[in-house]
């Protein structure tokens, strides 16, 4: 059960109405490896960073089980650095900086020992990126799971469909299923998305929930209703790691076990936002994960009494 995660390993600055940080670790693949490692897959990660990031955080990785053959690590250059600072609502945020650094020219190269890897997470990345990560693979993986943002739709738009239409299961935002599909009904953006070529969409609709859809069927998420929210940065990578996680482990891509796989990631994701940056994700246990999966479970359970 090899997972290989593909991303960014890289320093935030957030500031939310809660709190504001310093430069802190984030990344997708950051967050994506370190959700998925609570359900025990084999993990390869691919990255790049630069001289200037923590030893201590790439130990925290391998002490998770992430092999780190495939993190270039460049001396003498910078990471990816992103700031933003987050309206009242969390909902919104501006981006106040952005650094590309060893980013802007990464080249990914996927080791021998990851090339057979039986399940692919590609982290929001260029497109173009990621097709070249498709490609390195000797044989193609049992899922391809594919996550992106309207900063791709708005600048390589024909590139980002081919992509598309080389992965199994695309996950993506509310906005960004409008923007893609050009519906407004989620259900008629759904339906076109899927006409591109995966067979599963996961549509993220923040502190309201998210959908699955296939073709036939749809399913709905809650999100859980928390006391404390105080970062949602990283929240739909936590949310991406639990998901192929779960699917990693069970070995099973059925549309019915999607179901579970989407609490599951909810899970993580639920976790992520109670702490800034990754922090949250390190030192949980499945006694904790799996009490946060029933507070799911308890929150859309009830029976119905016949008159």
């Amino acid at each position: 059960m090899s997972l290989l995660v593909v991303g960014s390993v890289a320093f935030d600055a957030i500031e939310t109405p809660f709190g504001k940080t310093d430069k802190i670790v984030g990344g997708a693949a950051s967050y994506i490896a370190l959700a998925a490692s609570y359900f025990k897959p084999d993990i390869h990660l691919v990255s790049v960073v630069g001289d200037d990031f923590p030893e201590e955080f790439l130990n925290t990785l391998k002490n998770s089980g992430v092999n780190l053959a495939g993190l270039q690590i460049k001396k003498g250059e910078k990471s990816f650095f992103w700031s933003g600072k987050y309206h009242n609502d969390l909902n919104s945020r501006d981006t106040l900086t952005t650094e590309l650094n060893v980013l802007e020219h990464f080249t990914p190269v996927v080791p021998d020992a990851a090339k057979n890897a039986e399940f692919l997470m590609l982290g929001n990345l260029v497109p173009a990126v990621q097709q070249s990560v498709i490609a390195q693979m000797t044989t193609r993986p049992k899922l391809i799971v594919l996550d992106t943002m309207n900063f791709w739709m708005d600048i390589a738009l024909e590139d980002l469909k081919k992509t598309i239409a080389m992965i199994d299961v695309l996950t993506i935002n509310d906005s960004e299923a409008r923007q893609l599909s050009g519906e407004y009904s989620l259900v008629k953006a759904a339906q076109k998305i899927l006409q591109m070529g995966p067979s599963a969409l996961v549509i993220k609709k923040g502190e309201h929930g998210a959908l699955l859809f296939n073709k036939e069927e749809v399913f709905f998420a809650p999100a859980l209703p928390l006391e404390e929210v105080f970062d949602p940065t990283g929240a739909g990578d936590s949310f991406a790691g639990g998901f192929i996680g779960y699917l990693a482990r069970s070995r099973d891509i059925s549309f019915e076990n999607m179901k579970r796989a989407i609490i599951f990631g909810s899970a993580m994701a639920s976790f992520t936002v109670e702490r800034f940056g990754t922090e949250r994700l390190i030192g949980l246990n499945q006694e904790k994960i799996d009490n946060r999966v029933q507070d799911f479970v308890d929150l859309v359970q009830f029976d119905i009494l016949a008159d």
